[in-house]
């Protein structure tokens, strides 16, 4: 299977690129600066300018992008948009590094965890933007996405476990009450649904067990 892995510098984008080689698949690593993955296939490029061509040999594409700076936080709506443009009316499957924040708190899908009293004033503006971008890929009837949402404290340095639990668009808490995932399960995850998932235009959702 041949993977492309889109901000393939980042974190989460690293990890999964570790974890896809793992897994056997031929993996391609897309990065504006120059290459700090594992990737042995890798092309230099801003996500803006990749083109269809760009994209057009692979079965699936992860999208690993992320913007912090409140001037940067449109470009998640953007540049997924741009992906979508670029995938349309292909078999190529769009995985995408989603957020928590947009994740429901209730059966009627009502009240997402960023609208809790307690959710952080600084990660609004963060959520808001990639609730924005989630909204407007479910209109995206014509690419083969799926959207995969960590639990709600994602934490970067913490070991991988190799266990999770999926859910759907709704919160989903462990046995222990808690609602936590580190990067390197989240990227084995990705990995596992890129395998084996059917999740076509579907929200998903992990957890570690």
């Amino acid at each position: 299977m041949k993977v492309a892995v889109i901000c393939s510098n980042g974190k989460v984008g690293k990890l999964v690129v570790k974890e896809a080689l793992a897994a056997g698949f031929d993996v391609t690593g897309f990065a504006r600066k120059e290459n700090k993955s594992e990737a042995k296939n890798f092309v230099q490029k801003d996500i803006f300018s990749i083109t269809k061509e760009d994209l057009a040999d692979f079965d699936a594409v992860v999208d690993a992008f992320g913007a912090w700076t409140e001037p940067e936080l449109p470009n998640h709506g953007k540049s997924l948009s741009h992906l979508c443009d670029l995938l349309a009316g292909t078999k190529t499957r769009l995985l995408v590094v989603g957020g928590a924040g947009s994740l429901y708190v209730n059966k009627e899908h009502t009240a997402t965890v960023s609208d809790g009293p307690d959710f952080p004033g600084i990660f609004k503006p963060l959520a808001n933007a990639m609730a924005a971008a989630l909204k407007d890929l479910r209109t995206r009837n014509d690419v083969q996405w799926t959207y995969i949402s960590p639990a709600g404290d994602f934490q970067a340095d913490a070991p991988k476990t190799g266990k999770w639990i999926w859910g759907g668009e709704e919160l989903t808490l462990n046995a222990n009450g808690e609602s936590i995932i580190s990067y390197a399960d989240y990227a084995a995850a990705m990995v596992e649904e890129i395998k084996n998932g059917k999740n076509i235009q579907k929200r998903i959702s992990l957890v570690r067990e």
